[in-house]
């Protein structure tokens, strides 16, 4: 009898599996010494990321809304400042944003990437109304879906303006840009190991990260209730953000595997370059960039039926910012940059899914390029 194929979007089970007995075993020594927050392994973490990524700080905590606001408000970001963001991607981009004091003002994508568009980000600094009562002060820039933002473009109208230059790496971690791996850009980055990222954990957890020693000093601070100095006191506001010691040990044993995951990721994007490059629109990958494939995103104008029938025949799949973060009621009063949000707009309205994690077996992998082009053929 032949087996049924049930692909999942993400499958940690399958990942937990191949990581055993040493996934367990990681866990258990932390059991054992019982030192749950701050333990050996988070430090141990923090360093291994730091050299992985080629940055000098590696700064652990407890998610990666955090992760942003704790950088945004280590680097002085707060009220009456204006952060210029992307619409196109989860609201916690300008959530942190707004948690920090500041103001997000949204920026434009471009098509072919899904990520800031440099001109929009000119344009939108320089319409800011004055009388808005904002001063332009950072770009906090998304590397969608795993795809390495412009870091050239954008950081030749970041300094042109005085402006800092954040990265959200929440879907990129594993990516590598053109100058160096996402995260390691700009003055300060900050991930998420939420379970359906690339690296992700067994629950929340995130990281930042820095070359600047003032900067990793200020994240140490911030995310530790404001405790510095001798003797330590609460001497800034800050917040209880610090990454779980179990989750950390988790990290280190995913890390071991990392590397080979990123290759098997790469694979099944290969397959659907190959494959599905016919009927739908495939992400541009800049030259000189390696995308880690977070996500695979593919476009098409009838993107809602042809969802829906992937459904229909066992196939997952996810439509991404359907309703993107300034359409969102808690962002309804955050400006838009002059020019508008037509790419944006438009991804919104054609932009899908598929899985492409490490696990999927061949026959998985046949089934959803199958099951795409059976739609297209109809």
């Amino acid at each position: 009898m032949l087996q049924k194929l049930t692909p999942q979007f993400i499958d940690i089970t399958r990942q937990r599996d191949a990581c055993e007995p040493r996934m367990s075993e990681a866990i258990h020594r932390v059991l054992d010494h019982g030192r749950f927050v701050s333990g050996p392994e988070v430090a141990e973490l923090e360093e291994k990321l730091a050299t992985y990524l080629g940055v000098k700080h590696a700064v652990g905590c407890a998610n990666g809304t955090d992760a942003l606001q704790v950088l945004l408000r280590s680097a002085g970001i707060g009220q009456g400042d204006a952060v210029f963001v992307p619409s196109l991607t989860y609201a916690a981009t300008a959530e942190a944003v707004m948690l920090a004091g500041a103001t997000p003002v949204f920026v434009d994508v471009e098509v072919a990437t899904g990520n800031m568009s440099a001109a929009s980000l000119a344009a939108a600094v320089d319409g800011l109304d004055a009388g808005s009562g904002l001063t332009p002060k950072a770009v906090l820039a998304v590397d969608l879906f795993g795809i390495p933002a412009d870091h050239a473009a954008l950081s030749e109208v970041a300094s042109a303006h005085g402006l800092k230059l954040f990265y959200d790496a929440a879907q990129s971690f594993g990516s590598v840009g053109t100058e160096a791996m996402c995260g390691a850009l700009g003055d300060g980055a900050a991930t998420s190991f939420y379970p359906s990222k690339s690296l992700g954990c067994f629950g929340d957890g995130g990281a930042m990260f820095t070359n600047d020693d003032d900067l990793a000093d200020a994240l140490r601070v911030v995310r530790d209730h404001g405790l510095y100095g001798a003797p330590k006191a609460h001497r800034v506001l800050g917040t209880n953000s610090r990454l779980d010691t179990i989750q950390a040990a988790i990290l280190l044993v995913k890390l071991e595997v990392f590397d080979e995951e990123l290759n098997l990721r790469q694979a099944i994007a290969d397959r659907y370059i190959a494959e599905l490059g016919d009927l739908v629109g495939l992400p541009t990958v800049p030259e000189g960039t390696d995308p880690c494939w977070s996500y695979y995103r593919i476009t098409t104008d009838r993107r809602d039926d042809l969802h829906a029938f992937l459904g229909e025949q066992g196939v997952p799949s996810v439509v991404y910012y359907k309703e993107a973060t300034h359409l969102q009621p808690a962002f309804a009063a955050a400006p838009i940059g002059t020019g508008g949000l037509a790419g944006t707009e438009e991804l919104s309205r054609t932009q899908l899914c598929l899985p492409v994690h490490p696990y999927l077996t061949e026959p998985e992998v046949d089934m959803i390029i199958d099951n795409v082009r059976r739609f297209f053929a109809r």
